[in-house]
């Protein structure tokens, strides 16, 4: 009977350590991404998954190259579950080239903005002026602070949208109180200073510090002509798109809350259905176009799946995620089919040929 309260004693020790271990033990917030390939940041490894061991029809792959060679495109990638089915590199371009994001790296100010927001350092729900201060506009004052970050997330400031791209004071003005008018506009890029003005850092220094190198991106961001855009080779926005694909997490580092994420891919405003923050969402009944007030009935691509969420610029840059199929797709290129703002029937066209390959 004597060893019976060391037994107990030995039992409570172990006890005490197995809950210490599981508590100190990494954890994964999701564990969905268990599943998911991350290529490593130091090197140019990225493991890659055949076509046949994911049963999709490999007769289908050089009608889908053929088309985007056509297309005028440069760099395509197909990752499913991060491992890359396709890579090509097209009508002249590399893997090692650099290519601008053009709108689709809205998306990329839009994940930065959020990272700020959950380090403390702003709300979206402020207006504005309370990090740029008053006068950032030439809206009357007490319209200009009816806009808030999320306002400039959500393309709804109520600013002019047709006196081009210049965002200095003296360019935006009033058209409509804030939230009740969805416009396309460049106004959306003050958000960069706001991070800069709530970190006390600049937009490039923070956007490397917290985007760029956890996830081992390449490129930089170039003003030309007002416009802030990002430029980088495929792989860079692959990696970005990953990172969105696996609910914010970059293998066991959280880089963007998931909520914030889910807030940003989901509906926005009533306006146009289908656009969250800074990214455009497929399977929602009607949406608006940019420099258009019209809302069109039906979905934004029809070809592609109803939970498709999308990053689109100019000229066809397309950074598409889809969570259903496991799916990133990334396109790179000159325009395929005359200048455009951000969504072209080349989106539809180009999903009729990822379907046909999928499925």
């Amino acid at each position: 009977m004597k060893s019976l309260p060391l037994a107990l004693t030995l039992l409570s020790f172990w006890i005490l350590f197995s809950c210490s271990d599981d508590s100190d033990a990494p954890s994964n917030p999701d564990p969905q991404n268990e599943d998911i390939y991350f290529p490593p940041n130091d090197s140019d490894t990225w493991e890659t998954k055949s076509i046949s061991e994911l049963n999709w029809n490999s007769d289908q792959l050089q009608p889908l190259l053929n088309f985007l060679e056509e297309k005028n495109t440069k760099g395509f990638i197909i990752l499913h579950d991060g491992k890359i089915v396709v890579e090509e590199y097209m009508n002249g371009h590399s893997s090692s080239s650099i290519w601008y994001w053009a709108s689709a790296g809205k998306t990329l100010s839009a994940t930065v903005t959020g990272i700020a927001e959950q380090e403390g350092y702003l709300n979206i729900n402020n207006k504005v002026s309370d990090y740029l201060g008053t006068g950032w506009t030439s809206a009357p004052l007490e319209k200009e602070n009816l806009i808030t970050c999320k306002h400039l997330l959500s393309m709804t400031s109520g600013l002019d949208d047709e006196a081009g791209d210049d965002v200095s004071p003296s360019n935006l003005n009033y058209v409509a109180d804030a939230g009740t008018r969805w416009a396309y506009h460049n106004v959306y890029v003050k958000i960069q200073d706001v991070v800069s003005e709530a970190t006390n850092e600049t937009w490039n220094s923070y956007f490397n510090t917290k985007l760029k190198e956890p996830l081992g991106m390449n490129g930089n961001w170039i003003n030309l002509d007002n416009l802030n855009v990002y430029w980088s080779n495929t792989r860079s926005m692959a990696r970005f798109g990953l990172m969105i694909y696996a609910n914010g997490m970059w293998e066991n580092q959280e880089i963007i809350n998931e909520a914030y994420l889910n807030e940003g891919t989901n509906t926005s405003q009533d306006i146009n259905l289908a656009y969250g923050y800074l990214w455009w969402l497929n399977g929602k009944s009607s949406y608006h176009l940019p420099q258009s007030q019209f809302s069109f009935p039906g979905e934004l691509i029809p070809n592609a799946p109803d939970d498709m969420f999308s990053g689109l610029g100019k000229n066809d840059q397309k950074v598409y995620v889809v969570p259903s199929k496991k799916l990133v797709v990334i396109r790179m290129g000159e325009s395929a089919e005359g200048e455009n703002f951000a969504l072209s029937s080349f989106d539809n066209d180009l999903w009729e040929k990822i379907d046909a390959l999928i499925n």
